[in-house]
């Protein structure tokens, strides 16, 4: 359901509804809001809401380390530790995808029965979660029913969540001049001995 719509979600409605109402856990009735509002949608309508919500919306990010490293150089040690617990499942991504993209990250639960990483990344969830209710986008269903899965965030991670929504996601200019200000200029050698 957070995949990028295409025909196979149109088909595969019927199916998802069944599988829903018959688990009957606290995430169905969010699911099955999507749903509703799935089917009640021209899958054109959808893939242009799907991309508007989450390609051109950082708040809106579906990769999970984001949330907590951002823009910075330390993300790709938090990638590396998310590939890291595939492997140690048994399992390997491959494609074009980064292994934090929460449905990749939902489909390796559902495959190998571990909430680890939706667990380790709840903070980033619940962030999520309120900013997509806060654009009121359907998809807000989705990541309700996610949360509503795991278990509640306690008073710290709460906070701590309540903060970096607030502040965002850090980031880091690393070696670049601010465009307009004086910084080191390469010159050729030869001018140089001049």
């Amino acid at each position: 359901m957070l995949s990028y719509p295409e025909e196979d979600l149109h088909r595969q409605l019927p199916l998802l509804r069944e599988a829903v109402t018959d688990a009957g856990t606290p995430a169905a009735r969010f699911l099955l809001a999507f749903l509703d509002h799935a089917e009640a949608t021209p899958l054109d309508e959808l893939a242009t809401h799907y991309v508007r919500t989450f390609d051109f919306e950082k708040r809106h990010c579906l990769h999970l380390t984001w949330w907590e490293d951002g823009d910075t150089r330390r993300r790709g040690a938090a990638l590396l530790r998310v590939k890291q617990t595939y492997q140690r499942n048994g399992m390997e991504l491959i494609g074009g995808e980064l292994p934090d993209f929460l449905p990749v990250v939902l489909e390796f639960s559902a495959v190998s029965r571990t909430d680890e990483l939706l667990r380790r990344y709840r903070a980033g969830l619940e962030q999520l979660r309120t900013a997509l209710a806060q654009a009121g986008t359907p998809y807000a269903h989705v990541v309700a029913g996610i949360c509503a899965t795991l278990p509640a965030l306690g008073a710290a991670d709460r906070t701590r969540a309540e903060r970096a929504a607030a502040a965002g996601p850090p980031r880091e200019d690393v070696g670049l001049t601010p465009y307009g200000t004086s910084g080191p200029v390469l010159v050729p050698l030869t001018e140089r001995a001049r």
